[in-house]
């Protein structure tokens, strides 16, 4: 079977049989034995050509096959220029800077490797989101390209015609994250030598980012509180108050919580338990009173829902031992659906008084706000937030303009204006005189 590959204005004629995937038998552990090689350029109609051979995977066996590339016009080569091109084409091949695992079908180590290997260690809402990539993205783009075909040009290009697509730069950068992690993960098992991912830039943006992050005030936050049905206006009080991650509060437990502090050391997110985002995430961190207070008082609670036509009565807090969750499923005490609460009673409440953006993210985002406003230092914000790099706390701080900055602009304003009137005055006087 003849197939055409064309990449980078180079075009790759292989003669043998289609490449199915790894081999059998242990040859995937044997790399390729070096055979230098140093052919001659040929003039074949209008094209320099380079015939040479090399190590496949073919039905699953390694197979030596021939190969011919075509290096350029002669119009615009020149026979040195072809003899140096074929020398950097055959250069990983001599060096053995190319393994027998980089001619795996791409798709292929999706699927059979990377799925299997390397997703189970993520997150579930990070395995959905970056399936999501592979499936919508990655695979129509690179699925039927062996893994020693994805070159740094190869995917400079692909990101650079994003230039005009309508993907937020967000969503470009993801794809870019799941990209350099299939391929992270290829180096690691040995099929790479090196990430092609690694100084791949995105396209810039028509516009600058936007620094404003959603936050509600203090007035919008006592509002929404009063609009949400118990237990969920005790999570969006403590989610408020403390800079909590939706996930840390549905993981928080009775043993997590002290006289004025809470421990923080899992997460649970859509039936995945895990260590919490980060090694700063796991840390014990002081909170007002009143929020201990709070959760506490839910003990002591109980909700009436609709059961059919009759009416059923249930404890909000089913069981309270060291090792039960704080914020429970109402009917059956299970662990809570962070979507279900947010689609079903935060946003509903959030519509209803005028600001609708808000979600769980907006309210850990108005904690850190309002400690800004109240003066914090930026590292007490740090930790507070537990935010492993000082960065992503300053990056908050950016969307406020400071009192000192304003007194400044302020003062230079007055100082314009006095000059200003001050000429005006000149020449009023110069006149009449």
């Amino acid at each position: 079977m003849e197939k055409a590959i064309e990449n980078m204005g180079v075009h790759d004629i292989v003669r043998g049989e289609e490449n199915t995937g790894f081999p059998l038998k242990g040859d995937f552990e044997r790399m390729a034995r070096r055979r230098f090689q140093d052919p001659t350029p040929k003039r074949r109609g209008i094209w320099w050509t380079l015939r040479f051979r090399q190590d496949d995977i073919v039905n699953g066996k390694l197979k030596r096959i021939r190969k011919e590339v075509r290096l350029g016009l002669i119009a615009k080569t020149s026979d040195r220029d072809a003899r140096r091109l074929a020398a950097e084409h055959l250069r990983p091949l001599n060096q053995g800077l190319e393994s027998i695992g980089s001619a795996v079908n791409f798709e292929h180590y999706v699927e059979k490797n990377y799925v299997l290997l390397a997703m189970p260690l993520f997150a579930k809402s990070t395995q959905d989101r970056y399936q999501g990539v592979l499936d919508n993205y990655l695979i129509p783009a690179f699925g039927k390209l062996c893994l020693r075909d994805l070159t740094p040009m190869t995917l400079q290009r692909y990101f650079s015609q994003m230039a005009n697509s309508p993907l937020s730069r967000e969503s470009k950068d993801k794809i870019r994250d799941v990209l350099a992690s299939v391929l992270g993960s290829a180096k690691q098992y040995g099929l790479l030598v090196t990430n092609p991912t690694e100084g791949l830039q995105l396209p810039k943006e028509k516009r600058g980012k936007r620094q404003r992050k959603p936050h509600i005030t203090p007035e919008q936050f006592d509002e929404l509180v009063h609009e949400i049905p118990e237990p969920y206006a005790t999570m969006v009080f403590v989610a408020i108050y403390t800079g909590l991650r939706v996930s840390e509060l549905a993981a928080l437990r009775w043993n997590d919580l002290g006289f004025d502090s809470i421990v923080i050391d899992e997460r649970f997110c859509r039936g995945d338990w895990s260590e919490p985002k980060s090694e700063a995430s796991n840390a014990t961190i002081g909170v007002d009173r009143c929020v201990i207070e709070r959760i506490h008082r839910l003990k002591l609670l109980s909700i009436e829902l609709k059961a059919g036509r009759s009416t059923q009565r249930y404890k909000l807090v089913k069981s309270d031992g060291p090792e039960d969750l704080v914020f429970q499923s109402v009917r059956t005490g299970a662990p809570i659906r962070d979507n279900n609460i947010l689609s079903r009673f935060i946003k509903p409440a959030g519509r209803k008084l005028g600001f609708g953006f808000v979600n769980w993210r907006s309210l850990r985002t108005s904690r850190a706000t309002w400690m800004i406003e109240a003066g914090a230092n930026p590292k007490d914000v740090q930790g507070q937030m537990r935010h492993s790099r000082i960065q992503t706390t300053l990056d908050i701080y950016a969307q406020f303009v400071p009192e000192s900055q304003r007194r400044a602009i302020d003062k230079t304003g007055a100082m314009i204006h006095e000059r200003i009137a001050a000429a005006r005055a000149a020449k009023v006087t110069g006149i009449v005189n």
